[in-house]
């Protein structure tokens, strides 16, 4: 295995979503002083799915650190679709809410993509409506969904300039592969979409300066796939077994294997602390951008 002399660089995802929302609570306060608004996210969980509820929580506690409003909304799993459509429309026509977000997964018996149709576009702070699926890749302002938004971010940060790259993303979901794709066809890097079908994939990964794992397979990405002196985005999170931490413990682990990767790359994101703090950070920024937008201000620099 090609190794580097020196570990890679760790990228730190939990400093720069503290970064991130200092700057969302001044554009918070710069709104609320020069036009009398504040934003309003209102999040609907169905349901009463573990991880789900923990990450609504999350998401409220910080909306409300930013001192935005937070409307949470909780129903029950049996709640029938057309229910949470008339919720959805009134969550549309209320002034006071300018980003929605419908926690996902849901119920089977509700069809996902017609609630998440269902959402204004210029309220889907997710960024999965088909519309602001099709601005983002037509080159049109969109709003982008949270977590390729926040993978672009660190990107950026720790490369500058990432035109004339080589990237490959390991995935190709709605939600994280091909966003991802088009917002680094945006920064003029040449972009592959690899998943379980694609041949050679070791040798594919290989090729890349820029490799994002979003696979959803405990470190699957080893130190061999790696080209020496590539960064590497790891946006996998799964829960093993732990038991050097005791009977029934657990750990997070990524798509990555860590510790094969940092002697190869030369950047890479940590499994927790990565990418995972920038995905509530991006949707506070979504949720301001909105309200922004649907107000007729400018978007604040730096968001």
């Amino acid at each position: 295995m090609p190794e580097n002399i020196n570990s890679a660089h760790r990228i730190d995802g939990k400093q720069r979503a503290a970064e991130l929302r200092e700057q969302v609570k001044v554009a918070v306060a710069r709104l609320k002083n020069d036009h009398d608004i504040v934003p309003g996210l209102a999040v609907v969980l169905v349901g009463s799915d573990p991880a789900s509820q923990v990450y609504v929580k999350s998401k409220a506690k910080q909306t409300a650190e930013c001192a935005m409003r937070s409307f949470e909304h909780k129903l029950n799993a049996q709640t029938p679709e057309n229910e949470l459509l008339d919720l959805i429309e009134t969550l549309n026509n209320d002034n006071d809410v300018h980003g929605i977000l419908v926690q996902l997964p849901l119920p089977n018996h509700i069809d996902e993509q017609k609630i998440l149709t269902a959402i204004r576009p210029d309220k889907d702070v997710d960024g999965f409506h088909v519309i602001n699926v099709g601005r983002l890749w037509t080159g049109a302002d969109a709003l982008v969904p949270c977590t390729p938004f926040g993978c672009l971010t660190l990107l950026k940060e720790t490369l500058g300039d990432l035109s004339g790259k080589r990237a490959l993303i390991l995935g190709r979901s709605n939600i994280v592969g091909k966003p991802m794709a088009a917002l680094l066809l945006a920064e003029s890097c040449t972009v592959t979409i690899a998943h379980s079908r694609t041949k050679n994939l070791p040798e594919r990964c290989r090729e890349a300066d820029i490799l994002v794992a979003a696979v959803g397979r405990q470190e699957m990405v080893k130190g061999d796939w790696i080209k020496p002196g590539a960064t590497v985005i790891d946006v996998g999170i799964n829960r093993i077994d732990a038991p050097e931490k005791g009977e029934g413990k657990t750990r997070l682990v990524g798509d990555v294997d860590y510790n094969e990767a940092e002697k190869v790359a030369s950047h890479i994101t940590p499994v927790p602390g990565g990418v995972g703090p920038m995905t509530i950070a991006c949707l506070l920024r979504n949720a301001v951008v909105a309200c922004c937008r649907l107000n007729n201000v400018k978007v604040p620099s730096g968001l």
